[in-house]
């Protein structure tokens, strides 16, 4: 969906592979992220696995000021300070592997943690499926062009709610 800008998150962490900057994230210094954070200019963020994450406030408010979708891959605790800040815009998708096993094999085919460290993303993981009901809708992320579709569904059924039609709407103006 072309329409529909991706956020790109700011991180602390080193880049894995071939992530480059500015596309996967932006990676900065600690002293810069927290620069940013104090500074307001993060609509979300959050500490986790030894590094900071958050999300810039501009390209957010830009998007809904022009009426577009911008999406978000966020955490948890980033979804819970989206949803309070843009409460009126903001739809929270919460996406899993199928299994457990999947997440196992994912991780490890990764390749940029050692086991602890998986086993800790793991527990992580766990912890994190006690906050679906919070959530507005699931993906099994079980094919990801079938996941793909489901979020184009999503999407199209959420630009068609009558919550969302501009103020004073009407089908059939004269």
């Amino acid at each position: 969906m072309p329409e529909i800008e991706f956020s790109v998150s700011l991180t602390t962490r080193k880049p894995r592979g071939s992530e480059i900057d500015g596309t996967d994230y932006h990676f900065v210094s600690e002293d810069e992220f927290i620069r940013r954070r104090d500074g307001g200019e993060l609509a979300e963020w959050s500490q986790h696995f030894g590094a900071c994450y958050g999300t810039p406030k501009a390209p957010i408010d830009r998007a809904i000021g022009a009426g577009r979708d911008i999406l978000l891959d966020i955490e948890i605790r980033g979804a819970r300070q989206i949803g309070a800040s843009y409460p009126d815009d903001s739809v929270a998708v919460f996406v899993v592997p199928p299994t457990i096993e999947d997440l196992v094999e994912r991780l490890r085919k990764r390749g940029a943690e050692d086991e602890a460290e998986i086993q800790r993303r793991l527990n992580r993981a766990r912890e994190e499926t006690a906050a679906l009901p919070e959530y507005d809708y699931l993906i099994i992320n079980d094919d990801v062009a079938a996941s793909v579709e489901r979020l184009r569904a999503i999407v199209v059924a959420e630009r068609s709610r009558i919550t969302r039609l501009p103020e004073g709407f009407q089908p059939w103006k004269s």
